[in-house]
């Protein structure tokens, strides 16, 4: 069977290029990137920081930084903007909590009271509040200190995942009827292991914002291109795909592969999604795809494990690690195939919290094989992330198609 044309897009959740540095200037230990590193993200960094890099491979590669030119510094708006919509709005965030009036109302459509209704840090609303929620089965209501967003944390064993989704859907329609501005309504899985640790689960739901427009996904989708979303991506960017990948048990981590937990109580899913990237790219040349097939992946860890703590250690070991794994990737490449990295926004270190932060970032480009950087694929044909949609919809011949697109939001 002849192959069929694969392009993989990997999104490095948070690691903007100031929140690199960051980390770098906050860690003086040896730091371990030689396929970063050959990808030349060493060569796009600040001159004083080129030194903890190691050469980049001649030729190889397309490395550059880029500014979202969408107005806030989001998930949902930087995943959107790379598949070509740019959006100049901008939301609210809830520092006093959401309203009495929509709370209640939620809680009539729900059948359930809530409780909390503050701003916090997920872990730390969780951990406040899990004891309480375990006992009377009500959700805990809170809002994000850097999203416009209102999140309700379940536990899976109190509250089914079905049950927990809904309730997510239904605070979600609800805002949109009272005109409340947020981007989405979260429904924050999470379990207690064997020791009593608290444990986030991809079975977290977002409901979210509807794009109001076609995508490259969309485009992609209609032209018979296999598209496959591995992670949240789905959530964020939430239009049709032939397949949405989420693994959330480690059963399905194959041994051969030695995917490797960062965090010391395996609080991680990156180990999931780049087995669910891979599981992806076998499929994509051993299962007959005759226009090809799109991988849509985000690593999540940098974000919501180690950015919103302020862990720089731990997200230090989670970019090393997502590199160790990357000659799994770049091996079930076939010639020609196109692998992209690239972040959706940074992460700003403050005293008490994370913030999500509007700052460049890293983009990424290597086409396997190819003499010429990326094969005769051109960049910079369009601002911001949505150049990243433009290289790979020319690796599939719809540039025409993506353009129009993007005229529509700009």
């Amino acid at each position: 069977m002849k192959k069929s044309p694969v392009a993989l897009l990997m999104v490095v959740d948070a690691v903007g290029l100031s929140t690199l540095e960051y980390l770098l200037g906050k860690y003086p230990g040896k730091l371990k990137l030689p396929n970063l590193s050959r990808l030349g993200l060493g060569s796009i960094v600040l001159p004083e920081f080129k030194k903890r890099f190691g050469p980049a491979a001649p030729g190889a590669a397309y490395a550059a930084r880029v500014t979202q030119v969408s107005a806030t510094a989001d998930s949902l708006v930087g995943h959107r903007e790379m598949m070509g919509v740019l959006d100049n709005r901008t939301y609210d965030l809830f520092p006093d909590g959401f309203s009495r009036e929509y709370l209640g109302e939620l809680e009539k459509r729900i059948g359930r009271k809530t409780f909390f209704n503050k701003m916090a840090g997920g872990m730390e609303a969780i951990e406040l509040n899990a004891k309480e929620h375990e006992r009377t089965g009500m959700p805990i209501a809170y809002a994000s200190k850097c999203d416009p967003l209102i999140q309700l944390a379940m536990n899976e064993a109190v509250i089914p995942v079905p049950e927990q989704h809904k309730i997510a859907d239904t605070a979600f329609a609800l805002a949109m009827e009272m005109k409340i501005p947020i981007t989405r309504a979260i429904a924050r899985s999470y379990i207690r292991n064997a020791q009593g640790e608290i444990i986030r689960t991809s079975n977290r739901h977002d409901a979210v914002l509807p794009i109001g427009q076609g995508t490259l996904v969309d485009i992609l989708h209609d032209a018979a291109v296999w598209t496959v979303a591995v992670g949240k991506t789905s959530d964020l960017v939430n239009t049709a795909y032939h397949a949405k990948v989420k693994l959330n048990k480690e059963i399905f981590l194959d041994p051969a592969l030695k995917l490797r937990f960062v965090h010391p109580k395996k609080k991680d899913t990156n180990p999931f999604t780049i087995q669910g990237t891979i599981n992806a790219l076998e499929a994509a040349h051993t299962v007959y795809r005759p226009k090809g097939t799109f991988i849509f992946t985000n690593l999540v860890d940098t974000d919501s494990v180690y950015g919103h703590t302020r862990d720089v250690a731990g997200a230090l070991k989670s970019i090393e690690e997502i590199d160790r794994t990357l000659p799994l990737i770049l091996g079930r490449l076939a010639k020609g195939d196109l692998l992209m990295i690239t972040a959706d926004h940074g992460m700003l270190h403050r005293e008490d919290y994370g913030y999500h932060n509007n700052e460049p970032l890293p983009f990424i480009a290597y086409r396997k094989g190819c003499d010429s950087k990326l094969g005769g694929l051109k960049t910079g044909l369009l601002p911001g992330l949505a150049d990243i949609g433009s290289v790979t919809a020319q690796f599939f011949g719809m540039i025409k198609e993506y353009k129009a697109i993007v005229r529509q939001s700009i």
